[in-house]
């Protein structure tokens, strides 16, 4: 099945798609670094440094998927907030995209800020914009006026085309990502297609990871961790332990325990020992303030992120049990967003986090995207499929007559 994507970084969302089963058609990102990251890691030839609204969409045929990830700094927690107001704003040109390619299905990865109370009615604006994309919001330019109509478009006729759309805010931990990274995903499927979609169940989880730590124990002897070397538990862990061999009884929970920084960069040396790995470089630097108090080992990492004004510290550090801190490491941060070593991200240390730090986990993007192909390839899809064509062949049967 063939792609798009638009607003593409440095390749999470496309790479997990990909490894899913998805042929790319073009990745479209117009930052210069990321673009570079992309020729490395995909067809160069299929790869364009463009402004997706200077893209000429008219190129491209038999598009299945549309995907992206719009620039989330209008609705970042840590942004400025301004959402539509903010010129990065781009989910006008994922509309306009959909509007012209009607593609099967479209999916878009944003930050939970998209759901704060006060651009409530905003993100209402783009679902529906986005489930009627045929839509001409261009007759009128105020945003509000045109929800207002939308809020009504099932009284008036609208012949264009429709997307069933569903939105749900999801954390990447618990789908076997070693990070805690709460995001909001919009998915939408072509409701000529009469095809059912589900968020895929969430196969991980912090009740087996808690399990696994302090009632069998068995995350400290995979990590060949002594006795001596184990954490205290306080009184809230310890009731907690208790609580779950109450609820679980004898039976561990059904779910994987989440992973953990550790289980995904325990095997790498200290970087401040140069041992030529390459991306495993050790940056100086890293320090504790209110608020910024880096990852610990033996949880998921916080949420990494690019930042507005720079490469925010804290979230980027390792927290070691004395109380030290580093940063991570570009090496270290791709496998936290789950990407392969041999994945290169191009620019030096501060421009390669700011990629990782916007990516889609792949992980994340692959569970999602084999999902949806999942779904595109059911029973209940083909045979709409093939009655859609059965009807189109005796069309043009009777016009031939």
């Amino acid at each position: 099945m063939n792609s798009l994507e638009l607003f593409s970084g440095a390749g999470g969302l496309a790479k997990g798609l990909e490894l899913a089963g998805f042929k790319h058609t073009a990745l479209v990102e117009n930052n210069k670094h990321a673009y570079a990251s992309l020729c490395e890691n995909f067809d160069p030839a299929k790869v364009f440094l463009r402004d997706v609204r200077d893209f000429d969409l008219e190129a491209l045929t038999n598009i299945d998927i549309f995907a992206g990830g719009p620039p989330c700094q209008p609705f970042s927690l840590a942004g400025k907030h301004q959402a539509e107001r903010d010129k990065r704003d781009l989910f006008p040109a994922a509309i306009r995209a959909s509007e012209r390619l009607k593609p099967k299905a479209f999916i878009f990865e944003n930050v939970k800020g998209l759901l704060r109370q006060s651009f409530a009615d905003y993100f209402e604006y783009i679902l529906l914009r986005l489930t009627y994309p045929s839509f001409n919001a261009e007759v009128n330019p105020d945003w509000q006026e045109n929800l207002r109509e939308l809020r009504t478009v099932s009284k008036f006729s609208y012949s264009g085309i429709k997307y069933n759309v569903q939105f749900k805010s999801i954390d990447a931990a618990n789908y076997g990502v070693p990070q805690k990274r709460e995001r909001v995903i919009i998915f939408g499927i072509r409701s000529d297609l009469e095809c059912d979609w589900l968020f895929p169940p969430e196969t991980h989880s912090a009740d087996r990871l808690f399990w696994d730590m302090y009632v069998t124990g068995e995350y400290w002897e995979r990590h060949k961790i002594s006795k001596s070397e184990l954490p205290l538990l306080d009184k809230s862990a310890e009731s907690r332990k208790f609580k779950l061999i109450d609820k679980y009884g004898m039976f561990e929970p059904a779910t994987m325990p989440w992973q953990t920084v550790r289980d995904a960069i325990g095997n790498l040396p200290d970087p401040r020992i140069d041992r030529g790995i390459k991306d495993h470089l050790f940056h100086d630097g890293a320090r504790i303030y209110p608020g910024h108090t880096g990852s610990i080992l033996d949880a998921p990492a916080k949420t990494i992120k690019a930042g507005d004004r720079g490469v925010p510290g804290g979230e980027n550090m390792i927290r070691f049990s004395d109380g030290s801190v580093r940063y991570l490491t570009v090496l270290e941060a791709k496998r936290l967003q789950t990407f392969s070593d041999d994945f290169v991200v191009k620019g030096v240390w501060g421009e390669a986090m700011r990629q990782i730090g916007n990516a889609v986990p792949v992980r994340l993007a692959e569970i999602m995207g084999q999902e949806l192909i999942k779904m595109l390839n059911s029973d209940k899809h083909l045979v709409r499929i093939e009655r859609l064509s059965n009807t189109e062949n005796r069309r043009l049967m009777l016009v031939d007559i």
